[in-house]
């Protein structure tokens, strides 16, 4: 199963150090099979979009995902790939970025000729050869016809893939500089999150956070100080403050850290597709590690 994991602590900008995959762990020796490909999102001082990403196509490569990398924004979005559809190359690797937003999905969704067709001209965003970036290029279009409203478009954007194409997970976090989505849909996968005030629950402590099978690590100082926003695939802690988003939720954080929830998707899919119906490489990149 793909990861995700976000972070806001808008406004303020913080240091975060973070290994996409753990070093100290061997993700080989506990999973069934390698990623294929690391990610990760955040955002300069001036705003603009910082991706760094590198697909797993040779061992070598994990030297780039298993490396410490200090970065400074307000939100981080990350991510590690288990490829579904798509070969190994960097365009197909998540987040993907489209005007100034970041984007990055766990899940599978079928009948992607019917997708480009509702994209028209915005299927010249896509680079590359997966689902998860022509779903965020829709949601592009959804906000524009919005007039840029995020929430609006990509709710528009998921109930439209929810009537429309075959859906077995879309879990899916966006990130702009200063605000935060995310989405559960349908039961398939959890997602969860975490308010946490500054110190976190013993009030004195940084972030410092790993997830299973050695993937994700972060830490940040700053947040021994300052509140933060979580969402990730998986609880990373044993704080007892993380809660699931319910399948058909979606998570707003605003600039100021401001979380609203809300069920935009209250049916299953139309056209559900189970693990069974996955060809053997979609199956083994949804199963859980």
């Amino acid at each position: 199963m793909c990861r995700l994991f976000a972070l806001s602590a808008a406004p303020h900008r913080v240091h975060a150090t973070f290994w996409l995959l753990d070093a100290s762990d061997s993700l080989a020796r506990q999973s069934r099979r390698e990623p294929d490909g690391t990610g990760l999102g955040t955002f300069t001082d001036s705003d603009e979009p910082l991706v760094e990403k590198q697909p797993m196509a040779a061992y070598e490569d994990r030297a780039f995902a298993t490396e410490a990398r200090e970065r400074s924004s307000r939100t981080f979005l990350a991510h590690i790939r288990y490829a579904s559809t798509g070969g190994l190359a960097p365009r197909n690797t998540h987040p993907f970025e489209q005007n100034r937003r970041l984007f990055a999905h766990n899940g599978v969704l079928g009948d992607l000729d019917r997708l480009d067709a509702e994209l028209g001209s915005y299927r010249g965003l896509v680079q590359g050869d997966t689902d998860s970036e022509r779903f965020f290029a829709l949601v592009t279009r959804r906000i524009d016809e919005h007039d840029g409203d995020v929430t609006a478009g990509l709710t528009a954007a998921a109930q439209w893939a929810a009537e429309n194409l075959p859906i077995f997970a879309l879990n899916v976090i966006l990130t702009t500089a200063t605000e935060l989505w995310a989405l559960r849909y349908p039961d398939t996968h959890e997602l969860w999150v975490l308010e946490r005030p500054g110190g976190g629950a013993q009030g004195d402590r940084r972030l410092d956070h790993g997830g299973t099978a050695g993937t994700v690590r972060v830490q940040a100082g700053h947040l021994a100080q300052y509140p933060a926003v979580v969402v990730a695939s998986e609880r990373m802690d044993e704080d007892p403050h993380w809660s699931a988003l319910n399948p058909g939720e979606l998570l707003h954080v605003d600039d100021h850290l401001s979380t609203v929830r809300s069920v935009v998707l209250d049916a299953p899919p139309a056209h559900p597709i189970t693990l069974a119906e996955l060809d053997q490489r979609a199956a083994a990149s949804q199963r859980g590690r």
